[in-house]
């Protein structure tokens, strides 16, 4: 039986060969010739790693500012005994056990946690609700600070967090369909190369970054040539 392909999808093929891969500018070139929707997409770089997933010397994690910010309000929450100074600072919430209490009852309402030193004693005890969600504070992602200002000041200028998932594949939003090409191009080269510099000291031989697709909210991916990480 034929696959039926969204209305978006045809469109799409009209526009460019999905099968081909493209040098990273002509990719980010044919997805904003894409039909956009209704609302301001985010564009992802979607990354296959050729590292072993299920070694925990090989997972791949890390944090890198986009040079044209990321298009997101981000919602930023401070566990911190000062409350009053991180909303001074521009946490659109702060505190602790009260903070603490609400996560407990199921409010995630925000999109980054960051964390005093002092305070990630006790948030510890939420590893089990912000772990899975990708939001527990941690100091290789720079949310576990008592720099509360700078913290929130990378989080909310374009400052984005990779990690590796289960299968090798690592998700990046690097910015909206509304940014320029050369806008998109540069986030998306920022974050190549942090993942290439993030690669495990133990991973020898092989390729690193097996393949790069670029993507929007409803679009169909653009496969990026491998001649444009082939270094990594």
């Amino acid at each position: 039986m034929p696959i039926k392909h969204s209305k978006r999808y045809v469109s799409a093929v009209k526009v460019a060969d999905l099968t081909k891969e493209y040098p990273l500018p002509e990719a980010v070139a044919v997805l904003a010739k894409f039909p956009k929707a209704k609302f301001d997409e985010t564009v992802e770089l979607s990354i296959r790693l050729g590292v072993n997933a299920t070694s925990g010397e090989q997972n791949v994690r890390g944090t890198t500012p986009l040079p044209n910010g990321s298009g997101k309000k981000v919602r930023v929450v401070v566990f911190t005994d000062k409350p009053e100074e991180a909303i001074a600072v521009g946490a659109d919430y702060a505190g602790l056990q009260d903070i603490m209490a609400k996560i407990n009852e199921g409010w995630l309402d925000f999109d980054v946690a960051i964390a005093t030193t002092e305070a990630m004693k006790q948030v510890r005890t939420l590893a089990r609700v912000l772990g899975p969600k990708g939001l527990m504070p941690n100091p290789k992602s720079g949310t576990v600070t008592d720099n509360v200002a700078a913290g929130i000041k990378a989080v909310k200028a374009g400052r984005v967090e990779f990690k590796m998932d289960k299968t090798a594949n690592i998700g990046v939003g690097v910015g909206k369909r509304s940014f320029t090409n050369a806008q998109i191009l540069e986030n998306v080269q920022a974050v190549i190369e942090a993942i290439g510099k993030a690669k495990p000291a133990t991973f020898k031989g092989g390729q690193f970054i097996k393949s790069i697709t670029v993507s929007s909210s409803m679009s169909p991916a653009v496969r990026i040539a491998a001649a444009e990480f082939s270094k990594y």
